[in-house]
């Protein structure tokens, strides 16, 4: 996909409603062992970058330094139709001193609102670096079955059109 094309996907209003969602993302990346791995994190979309953060001593910063294509997936849950947002690219990894603000504000999204100012005190008192964790989209896809589904099922439906139109 061209940076248009990825641009058009995330731009949708779905799309942006995920973006901007309590949900968490659910990052994939390979761990330093070769073994796939999936963990929920939360994130903050800039308009151009997904970006998460955590502790320098995590077991997924050695591995994203050692090969940084990932994939996010951000999906509703209990809601029908399901809506999913697929998104493939490069992470960038980045030491910082503190807690960089991008980690607060996708915090901010996920904690209850009445916990959320001690939350942040420990937070600040607990970490003196973190590793922020920037995700530039080369590849993105909406499903949200309704106007978009997975490519194999789309292939089935239109195959069984073809079959019913011959018939």
């Amino acid at each position: 996909m061209n940076r248009q094309e990825v641009a058009e996907v995330l731009a949708k209003p779905i799309s942006q409603e995920l973006l901007g969602s309590s949900i968490p993302a659910r990052l994939a990346y390979v761990g330093v062992d070769g073994a796939p791995r999936v963990i929920p994190i939360g994130f903050l979309w800039t308009g151009e970058h997904v970006v998460m953060a955590t502790v320098p001593t995590s077991a997924k910063v050695p591995a994203l330094r050692q090969n940084p294509r990932v994939a996010v997936t951000v999906d509703t849950q209990g809601q029908w139709p399901p809506r999913v947002l697929l998104i493939r690219g490069a992470v960038r990894l980045e030491l910082v001193d503190g807690v960089p603000d991008a980690y607060v504000e996708a915090s901010r999204k996920v904690t209850p609102a009445e916990h959320f100012e001690g939350w942040e005190k420990g937070v600040r008192a607990l970490y003196d670096q973190m590793v922020l964790i920037t995700l530039e989209p080369d590849w993105a896809k909406l499903l949200d079955f309704e106007t978009t589904i997975p490519k194999a099922v789309e292939d089935l439906l239109l195959a069984r059109q073809g079959a019913v139109r011959e018939s």
